[in-house]
């Protein structure tokens, strides 16, 4: 069983080190790690090729396989699609630049639980730790993974992270390059539809740095998210939800004041 971890980068060299690190210090050896880079300008290109030297020369980073291309693309998800093209393993995983996986021993202790099982499984997911851009704990995501996770469960919104959504490579299709800022979370949704099994790990499989959005992406990001909800859940049952969202939120800012 292998796992093709995708990062997907761009002038992103103060913060990569840490995701190739997380990958490259993983205690199962069974991955391939592909570094798809939309052709930086701030030394990325020459941190990566200074780790591929390393890996072919070092067998403290015996991994099966590495590669990374550096070329312009059309955005995020149009890298992620050419990451997915050149993936081999069982299982396609994206952390991109500036997250990672949560600890040396997460993919071993993923493997450890599926040698319980006879069936193979289309989609793992676990929980998401929250980072600073220095790289320090800012608590877990607010948003728990369910205990049961299918593709209706994402009408309340992406309740998993997609740096914790791991997707059997049969089962992972290509982004739609329609959706700016939204695509993965329609890319959940196609891939949940497909799924047979879906496991939990009840682990906590990686960091999200957390960036921030502009106020204008994030706006962009919510209407981009709201369509696909009403392409796959009905836009009357999604404009209610949304009704009842916005009435929770402003509930509770109420309750905040009055305390």
């Amino acid at each position: 069983m292998t796992f093709s971890i995708i990062t997907v980068t761009y002038n992103a060299a103060q913060w990569l080190e840490r995701t190739i690190l997380s990958v490259l210090s993983q205690t199962c050896r069974s991955v391939e790690y592909i570094i798809v880079d939309g052709g930086s300008t701030d030394g990325t290109v020459d941190l990566i090729t200074n780790y591929e030297s390393r890996i072919k020369n070092n067998s403290q980073f015996s991994i099966l396989n590495f590669q990374f291309i550096s070329e312009p693309d059309k955005g995020l998800y149009d890298a992620m699609n050419k990451g997915l093209k050149l993936a081999a393993g069982d299982y396609v995983w994206f952390i991109n630049a500036g997250d990672r996986i949560h600890s040396p021993n997460t993919i071993q202790e993923i493997v450890k639980q599926l040698s319980v099982f006879e069936h193979q499984f289309s989609i793992i997911y676990g929980e998401t730790e929250i980072a600073d851009a220095q790289g320090n704990s800012l608590g877990m995501r607010r948003l728990k993974a369910p205990e049961k996770l299918t593709w209706k469960s994402f009408k309340m919104g992406m309740l998993v992270c997609h740096q914790s959504f791991i997707v059997k490579r049969e089962t992972a299709e290509t982004y739609d390059l329609q959706y700016r800022y939204s695509a993965d979370f329609e890319w959940c949704i196609r891939c949940l539809k497909k799924a047979e099994h879906i496991l939990n790990t009840h682990q906590t499989l990686s960091y999200f740095l957390e960036a921030g959005y502009s106020a204008t992406n994030r706006k962009a990001a919510l209407k981009e998210r709201y369509e696909v909800m009403c392409k796959y859940y009905g836009k009357i049952p999604t404009q209610i939800r949304h009704l009842w969202f916005a009435v929770r939120f402003y509930f509770a800012k109420w309750i905040k004041r009055k305390i």
